[in-house]
């Protein structure tokens, strides 16, 4: 927990600022055991139209050790090179006078880190990992996105609900697929993912800039909301057009987790202004 700052601070970085009924905690995903081995043709059919896929014991708990010691490696500010930090925004002019422990528990993000630690890269590249997402996708699978998203301890802060695919230049029709690893338990408590099942077949939604680029919260479809609570090595794929989101951190435990994006090898690319006509809200007759 963080130490270095005042009260008045911490009050202010455990504010939360958006509406409590934006996300219900009384409905949780389906998902299967038997690891990334037992994907059968009926759960890639299924992902296909529900838009997740929940593997409960994709890794192993070496696998998810092994991991998560790449992870803080790069938390800790180990390698010289890297730059890919970014911290929790209320509490970030603090971050000079935290310990090693408190700068762990200030972290939000951690990107592009595949080629600075041979550990997080030989997660991404995991024979299991690609084989399902291959299957999701329809062709080889090609890495374009990797992140590392962390909810400290009582500040953690919230994702509002959104689209993947309103940040990436890439073509409508292109099927993108995110894996969510949990590296921490990932509880209803300590923020873990919130999915509207089916929302990816419903089109893109346009995005405002808000608590963070966004679905508008009066847009969001919260009676078919579900939760995705996860153990280590548990992981969430989910479809670009997804809607989802998560909650703040409001309990004392960790909640860290890998985020990948996968797109077919074939995809071609949008220009951001291509990209804006379809997700942004300029010149678009839409209100939040």
């Amino acid at each position: 927990m963080l130490k270095s700052i005042d009260e008045e601070v911490l009050k202010a970085a455990q504010a939360i600022p958006y509406p409590a009924e934006l996300y219900r905690f009384d409905a949780v995903a389906e998902g299967l055991w038997g690891g990334f081995a037992a994907v059968t043709d009926e759960h890639v059919q299924r992902f296909h139209e529900q838009g997740y896929l929940v593997v409960h014991d994709a890794f192993s708990p070496d696998e998810v050790q092994e991991t998560s010691e790449g992870l803080l490696y790069l938390m800790d500010g180990e390698h010289p090179d890297f730059r890919g930090v970014q911290f929790e925004p209320k509490v970030v002019k603090h971050k000079s006078a935290f310990s090693a422990e408190e700068r762990r528990d200030a972290i939000r993000k951690i990107f592009r880190f595949v080629e600075y630690e041979p550990r997080l890269k030989a997660m991404s590249e995991h024979a299991g990992l690609l084989a399902v997402a291959q299957r999701l996708i329809g062709e080889k699978p090609t890495l374009f996105q990797d992140m590392a998203l962390i909810k400290p301890p009582m500040i953690g802060s919230e994702k509002p609900w959104h689209q993947d695919c309103a940040y990436f230049n890439l073509p409508l029709e292109t099927t993108v697929v995110a894996a969510w690893i949990a590296l921490d338990e990932a509880t209803p408590d300590n923020g873990c993912m919130h999915i509207i099942p089916g929302s990816h077949r419903e089109g893109p939604m346009v995005h405002f800039k808000r608590r963070d680029w966004q679905i508008c919260d009066t847009h969001v479809p919260v009676h078919r909301d579900v939760m995705v609570p996860l153990k280590p090595g548990g992981c969430l794929f989910w479809h670009g057009l997804l809607y989802h989101g998560t909650p703040a951190n409001r309990s004392n435990l960790r909640r860290r987790a890998l985020q990948f994006h996968y797109s077919p090898e074939s995809s071609e690319s949008l220009t951001t202004g291509e990209r804006m006509e379809i997700f942004g809200s300029e010149g678009k007759d839409v209100d939040c």
